[in-house]
């Protein structure tokens, strides 16, 4: 009686451990599902406010009406192919030769208002120009600045360092705005061709 006895307190034993592993393991379970449910609304907050942040500036940069300073130079319902070059945005040409006359693809800037022969409102048109770049242009075609300090009337003549400017009707390549080496065209607050005759005639008069 004994033997039959210990065995039945062996088996309750045994289910005893098994029911509390088994409740253990559940509640493990349930811990881990409350904590998934708590961090989900903080997770889809912070991805809401993440959101927000990032698509601010893009409503500041669509709401910008600012005109740029360029409109000022461009005419009004205008031919587009007579607009000033810093009315438009031409592709470059690559088969131009120096020199020769070549058509170029262009397009108007933004805040920009032109028509074509027709009078139809026209965004994309040619233009015909001269293929060079803007230093290679006439001297009659830009303006460049001068110095009065450069004052020698030696041989050879001295150079100076100018700033040159492309006129607003000129069409060219590349910078309009450029650096240039002119001569001194100034001496004692007078022009090198004033300056040269007053010498000449102090010359003369000496003899």
């Amino acid at each position: 009686m004994a033997a039959p006895v210990g065995l039945r307190a062996v088996r309750r034993l045994c289910g005893v451990a098994l029911f509390v592993s088994q409740l253990y393991v559940l509640s493990g379970r349930a811990g881990s599902l409350m904590a998934t449910k708590h961090s989900q609304p903080q997770s889809t907050f912070a991805k809401s406010l993440t959101s927000t942040s990032t698509n601010a500036p893009y409503f500041r940069a669509a709401e910008s009406t600012e005109i740029p300073a360029y409109v000022t130079k461009c005419p009004s319902n205008g031919l587009c192919s007579r607009l000033p070059p810093d009315c438009m945005i031409c592709n470059t040409n690559y088969s131009c030769i120096y020199g020769k006359p070549a058509t170029f693809d262009c397009r108007v800037k933004p805040h920009v208002h032109c028509v074509d022969q027709n009078n139809h409102e026209q965004e994309n048109f040619t233009i015909n120009m001269t293929c060079q770049f803007c230093w290679q242009l006439p001297t009659t075609d830009y303006v460049c600045t001068n110095s009065t300090n450069c004052m020698t009337v030696s041989c050879p003549r001295q150079r100076y360092n100018a700033t040159c400017t492309v006129r607003d009707h000129v069409h060219c390549l590349g910078n309009r705005v450029f650096p240039k080496m002119l001569y001194c065209n100034w001496t004692g607050g007078y022009k090198w061709s004033t300056a040269l005759a007053l010498r000449y005639t102090r010359a003369i008069s000496e003899t």
